[in-house]
């Protein structure tokens, strides 16, 4: 991720306004054969060149955006978006006479039930052309590299195109294409193109399903284009560049759980983007487009990887049981994903020295309460001020892998404070999980779930089974005289 760097970006094409309501489904509508959607909340996100943008910059890159915006309110949270997210719209042209592209999902626990389009899918004006043309001469640069993203709604003409291509193939400049629509020829001479496997089979006329398929394909495309290479996105078989010298290379995708494609191949353009304009090898930016496409379709609906969630992918093992163990900071940036999905959060914590059929039964309860199930452990310093100096008998390490090995626990996390607060107030759970036999939850720690209105479940106790006597009845044991196993939990 070092290689990065910051470059400097240009993005131009489409910019979309992506509007989500969030909400339940509990009823059918009364007046007609539909669902009911309870909307909890209403939310603005970048959408089609803008979210491209808005990836980019959440890798460091400095970006400014270029396209075309209705005279609207819409255009007006677009900006604010803009500025949030430090993109630099100066290069954003005003068509009174069209809207502002708006697309609405309404969701409701993670899933699309509904998507209405706000928008005028016709070429802008030439007047319009000009203008938008003008506002990226104006912006000067220097670019590093240029992505077109086109979404077929008017902005990207196919005279425009080619004034763009030309004018940064002369000026040094790689150009990259995100191509979704017939003709492609407008886009000769760009550097490379990014497409999926639906796009590619309308881009040669035929049908793309094997292996075999997708290379011929992107061949023809190559050479129609005259690019310097095709990235092929083929969801979970993960990508395919062709270049025009040297051999293809498929990179296949990280098993992980896939909630929502929408904008993946937005990441992918604007982190190969961003990789190629800082001088990284065409193999190494795909390795990285592919990784952080694998982060991006874990999250609902257009959203971006920051650079410390690639980071973080790039440096996973390929043990999805080691996965799980995460820290603090990350767990919160997980956390938060899942609960956009609309899944419920459960806590429960301990020291877990010794695990047993015991701490089973009770994990098992706990991931019954919810969706996702975050185990806190207590580290070594921990466990030593707690139980005394001869603990834990097993170090965090070996507890955490043990713990992780588990079906029922999503996520295990190391806490070096007494009690659990700093971990809970920093991923809110819906719902925290204690031991019947461990006494009521007191103090801050009650006073914080209280707060956030979490429920405060007690597991039933599992008769027999202990930590501290199963360590005692170990010590009593006298050597020479083991016993029947079934005197001691084994």
């Amino acid at each position: 991720m070092d290689r990065i760097g910051r470059p400097h970006v240009l993005v131009v094409g489409d910019v979309l306004l992506d509007r989500y309501h969030w909400g339940d489904v509990s009823r059918i509508s009364p007046e007609a054969p539909i669902p009911i959607l309870h909307v909890k909340q209403e939310e603005y996100r970048l959408g089609g060149a803008a979210n491209v943008a808005r990836n980019a910059a959440a890798l460091g890159a400095r970006v400014a955006c270029a396209g075309v915006l209705g005279a609207d309110p819409p255009a007006a949270e677009v900006r604010r978006l803009f500025r949030r997210h430090g993109i630099d719209r100066r290069a954003l042209v005003i068509d009174r006479a069209r809207p502002t592209p708006v697309k609405t999902r309404m969701i409701a626990h993670a899933q699309q039930m509904l998507r209405v389009d706000r928008e005028l899918p016709v070429p802008v004006p030439p007047r319009v052309e000009r203008a938008l043309l003008s506002a990226v001469r104006r912006l000067r640069g220097p670019w590093d590299a240029v992505i077109l993203s086109d979404y077929h709604k008017g902005t990207l003409t196919a005279a425009g195109v080619r004034a763009l291509v030309a004018l940064f193939r002369r000026r040094g400049i790689p150009v990259l294409a995100g191509l979704k629509r017939l003709p492609f020829s407008p886009y000769r001479g760009v550097t490379g193109a990014s497409l999926n496997t639906a796009e590619l089979g309308h881009a040669v006329g035929r049908p793309v399903q094997t292996d075999a398929d997708v290379l011929r394909a992107a061949r023809m495309l190559l050479t129609r284009l005259a690019a310097g290479f095709v990235l092929v996105t083929r969801g979970e078989k993960g990508l395919t560049v062709v270049p025009r010298s040297g051999p293809p290379e498929t990179i296949p995708a990280r098993a992980r759980e896939v909630y929502d494609v929408t904008g993946a191949g937005d990441t992918v353009l604007a982190v190969l983007g961003a990789a190629l304009g800082a001088g990284v090898p065409l193999g190494d930016a795909a390795r990285l487009a592919n990784a952080a496409a694998g982060v991006v379709v874990g999250k609902v609906g257009t959203e971006a990887v920051t650079r410390a969630e690639l980071s973080e992918a790039l440096a996973e093992p390929h043990d999805p049981h080691d996965r799980k163990i995460t820290d603090a900071r990350t767990l919160a940036a997980r956390v938060k994903a899942h609960r956009a999905r609309g899944e419920r959060i459960v806590f429960t914590n301990g020291c877990f020295d010794l695990l047993h059929a015991g701490h089973a039964r009770t994990l098992a309860f706990a991931k019954a309460q919810g969706d996702v199930l975050v185990v806190a452990i207590n580290s070594d310093r921990s466990v030593r001020r707690l139980k005394g100096p001869e603990r834990p008998l097993v170090p965090q390490a070996a507890r955490a892998a043990l713990l992780a090995a588990l079906e029922m626990v999503d996520y295990v996390v190391v806490f070096d404070t007494d009690t659990p607060l700093p971990l809970l107030q920093a991923i809110r759970p819906d719902v925290l999980v204690k031991g019947a036999d461990r006494g009521e939850v007191v103090g801050e720690v009650r006073r914080f779930v209280d707060s956030i209105g979490a429920r405060l479940v007690l597991a039933p106790v599992v008769p027999g089974f202990s930590t501290t006597g199963l360590v005692e009845r170990i010590r009593n044991r006298r050597p020479g005289h083991p016993g029947p196993c079934n005197r001691i939990p084994c």
